[in-house]
């Protein structure tokens, strides 16, 4: 059984595949900047996700993801550079800081991989989403540098997902009808949920033994058709 570290431990994607990996008799570490879960089998509460605020944690590590994230959707004229600076904090210097934090631990295991989260919109260009593209395009080229850096020894792939009702998402999908216009954006006419998010994490983790550099497009087809 493997032994993981997962920060943003809070968000509904992480709680769920927590819940798959530990139910099949693994461990898995949460890190956390809004308190403890029951769930993990260890909780660390952190300030930031930097160096100096991710815990010091002994032994071998299976995997790492990183969960942390955001969705701040504006017309580009209107982002501010302090936004672009703190989107680009979350879900590029975090991930950085936490498997520059963890390498070590990584290296002593058998089998370690490390799973990143771009989004759709790192491939597909959509309007009021020139932040988080920047980000996650980001995190798509991070992800190749180092599969490419450390093969065959350790494994990073990302997952790209489209919207998925989570708490993050909730604005943008707190109606029915805000609902229903979401599920009519997507080819496969719904919204993803976290269960689905979790199936796919767990396998990157435990199953894809050879794969990596890949970015697994969860999002009902979005990046790659188009309505007639």
């Amino acid at each position: 059984m493997g032994t993981f570290i997962f920060a943003g431990a809070s968000s509904a994607i992480a709680q769920s595949t927590a819940h798959k990996l530990m139910s099949s008799g693994h461990q898995v570490i949460g890190l956390s900047r809004n308190g403890d879960f029951d769930i993990y089998s260890e909780n660390y509460k952190v300030e930031n996700y930097n160096s100096n605020s991710l815990p010091q944690i002994e032994g071998p590590i299976d995997g790492l993801v990183y969960f942390p994230g955001t969705i701040n959707l504006k017309p580009f004229h209107r982002i501010t550079q302090e936004e672009f600076l703190n989107d680009f904090e979350i879900n590029v210097q975090g991930a950085i800081a936490s498997i520059q934090k963890y390498l070590p631990n990584l290296k002593l295991s058998n089998n370690p991989s490390v799973v990143l989260f771009s989004s759709v919109a790192a491939r597909t260009g959509m309007p009021f989403h020139a932040s988080i593209g920047l980000s996650k395009g980001a995190i798509e080229s991070l992800t190749k540098s180092l599969a490419s850096e450390y093969a065959p020894n350790i494994r990073f792939n990302a997952i790209a997902p489209s919207l998925t009702q989570t708490p993050l998402s909730e604005k943008f999908i707190s109606s029915a009808e805000k609902l229903e216009a979401s599920r009519q954006r997507n080819p496969m006419k719904k919204v993803g949920q976290p269960s689905e998010i979790a199936e796919a994490v767990c396998f990157l983790l435990t199953n894809a033994t050879w794969m990596t550099g890949e970015i697994l497009h969860i999002d009902g087809g979005l990046s790659a058709t188009r309505s007639i």
